[in-house]
């Protein structure tokens, strides 16, 4: 099985393809790397960071790849930083996933009701497009709200989880949707072939958590080349991530630096395997 990880490197602060190498290698999967950007911290919370662009040596490592006839069992992208990056994406998804492979999109764009800094209503409607060519697509909350077109909850409201869901069935038949919060309790949900609304609950801690998102799809990814259906992925993912955000409440002073996800992995393999 052969993974190809599509998404930046920040070299301080855990998220990306520093969270997704090590999760994915940990399943017993091949996982091959493209970054997309180069950064001397995420930019949760860091400020001065540096930042590369990273587009222009991306038409010469395809290239190369493409003379070794390399092909992928499942593409995942995650952090793409501009159209064009899409663009290539989608290029990727037609010359080196398998006829049978698995594509999946992390649409990165935003947090807490707004789109990140350089992302506008253009690069939201470019990654519609990628959304529609996905198996699967794995948006937060804020993210579920811009490619759907409904507007994000206001203090005190609940998200319209049903209608998200529906409209980003027209773009991709099973979205995921992370990190909805409801009182204590902080929620999945997802549309199946067997019904437009599941959940998945797990117990809310509070405060910002960098790279629990990053966290969750790797392991997603990983649960899902490991042969488990959807829902248990889903699950498998989801107890993982939360245990590993308990975890970092407790040990980590920095919350910037990301998830102490490395020692819960143990217990995620064995139930992964199990």
């Amino acid at each position: 099985m052969r993974v190809l990880a599509i998404n930046d490197i920040s070299c301080i602060g855990k998220c990306s393809l520093s969270v997704t190498l090590p999760i994915l290698s940990a399943c017993g999967i091949t996982c091959d790397v493209l970054p997309t950007a180069l950064l001397s911290t995420h930019t949760g919370g860091f400020t001065g960071y540096t930042f590369r662009d990273l587009t222009s040596d991306i038409d010469g490592i395809l290239a190369h790849w493409k003379t070794l006839g390399i092909q992928f069992d499942v593409v995942y992208s995650g952090y793409l930083g501009s159209e064009t990056q899409i663009q290539i994406v989608e290029n990727i998804k037609r010359d080196f996933l398998k006829q049978s492979g698995i594509f999946v999109v992390d649409p990165v764009m935003g947090d807490s009701g707004k789109l990140y800094d350089g992302f506008n209503e253009k690069y939201v409607e470019k990654m519609r497009e990628l959304c529609k060519q996905a198996d699967y697509i794995l948006p937060n909350l804020t993210e579920a709200c811009y490619l759907s077109n409904i507007p994000y909850p206001k203090t005190g409201e609940q998200a319209r989880v049903a209608d998200i869901l529906r409209n980003l069935q027209q773009l991709c038949k099973r979205p995921i949707v992370t990190g909805i919060l409801r009182d204590k309790e902080i929620s999945i949900c997802y549309a199946s072939e067997f019904s437009p609304l599941n959940t998945y609950v797990s117990q809310n801690v509070d405060g910002f958590f960098c790279g629990a998102g990053d966290v969750f799809a790797s392991a997603f990814v990983g649960a899902l080349c490991s042969g488990k259906s959807e829902e248990d992925a889903i699950r498998l993912s989801a107890d993982f991530t939360n245990a590993s955000i308990r975890r970092s409440a407790l040990e980590v002073n920095d919350k910037r630096y990301g998830l102490n996800f490395e020692k819960e992995i143990f217990t995620f393999l064995k139930n992964l395997n199990a």
